[in-house]
């Protein structure tokens, strides 16, 4: 990274598409930080985080501290070496003060919303489901706060094709975000742009997505429950209840006015199409 010092943290496939446009920019960091792997899935098999298989692949070394509050040798590592600069996109876990402040240039952080609007722990969906139009990415300078620190860059974008997949919008804002990242490295090292505090009066936040948040009722306003379609594309998916049991809606389409499930999942059984299930 034309002879900067650097660490990144990350951890879902947000973080890898950060990585991999760095990575077009040869701006790899030195070490990758991520959460440690955990058990997943119906078999609870553990796995290792898509950074991590990420890095291990490229020979990265990779740090998996289960917080950077407590004594481990992941802080000492970080603590005990010189740095310019800490890269955050998607990592999972509050970076305490003291880890925040160690590189010489701070610590920057790739957020996927033109802050200060949505902050908190889901951005992307919660601009899908506000029907956002034109979204975007911050690249912030970290402080104890959750996403409230001063902007450095940020770019905005209003795709052709609204409401996108959370999927096809996360894709698309890890790459401008990683784009935009790599692009503001050199000048913010060399002391050419400068952090502007946020309006923390405009600012707005978003929840952590519960699985109860998926449940539709099919007689609601027909594009709101396509937002929610989109917004929980992967999990928890968007669902009703019919006769007490879960129906899952796997694809579905708004056309018209008029919002239509075309494969389901019902409780218990295999997916079928909508027309077959309603027929049943």
């Amino acid at each position: 990274m034309n002879n900067i010092t650097s660490v990144f943290f990350g951890t879902p496939l947000f973080a890898v598409h950060t990585l991999t446009a760095l990575e077009e920019a040869n701006m790899l960091p030195d070490v990758i930080v991520t959460m440690p792997d955990k058990p997943a899935g119906r078999g609870l098999e553990v796995k290792q985080s898509e950074a991590k298989l990420w890095a291990l692949e490229r020979d990265i070394p990779v740090l998996d501290p289960q917080n950077l509050r407590e004594p481990s040798d992941a802080l000492d590592l970080l603590t005990n070496s010189e740095w310019d600069l800490f890269l955050v996109s998607a990592y999972g876990n509050l970076l305490p003060t003291s880890v925040l402040n160690l590189p010489q240039k701070g610590t920057l952080n790739v957020h996927p919303s033109l802050l200060p609007k949505y902050r908190g722990a889901s951005p992307i969906e919660g601009q899908i489901l506000n029907d956002e139009k034109t979204v975007g990415v911050t690249i912030m300078l970290m402080d104890e706060e959750l996403d409230h620190g001063p902007i450095v860059s940020q770019a905005s974008i209003t795709p052709e094709e609204w409401p996108l997949k959370a999927s096809m919008l996360e894709e698309m804002l890890g790459k401008i975000g990683g784009d935009l990242l790599a692009e503001t490295i050199q000048p913010w090292i060399q002391n050419e742009i400068t952090a502007e505090p946020q309006q923390h009066s405009e600012a707005s936040f978003t929840e952590k997505i519960k699985k109860s948040d998926g449940e539709i009722s099919l007689e609601d306003d027909a594009y709101t429950n396509f937002l929610k379609f989109c917004a929980y594309d992967g999990w928890p998916g968007v669902y009703f209840f019919k006769d007490g049991k879960r129906i899952k809606i796997t694809d579905a389409e708004y056309k018209d006015g008029i919002f239509t499930p075309l494969k389901v999942i019902p409780e218990g059984k295999k997916e079928i199409s909508y027309k077959n299930f309603a027929q049943s």
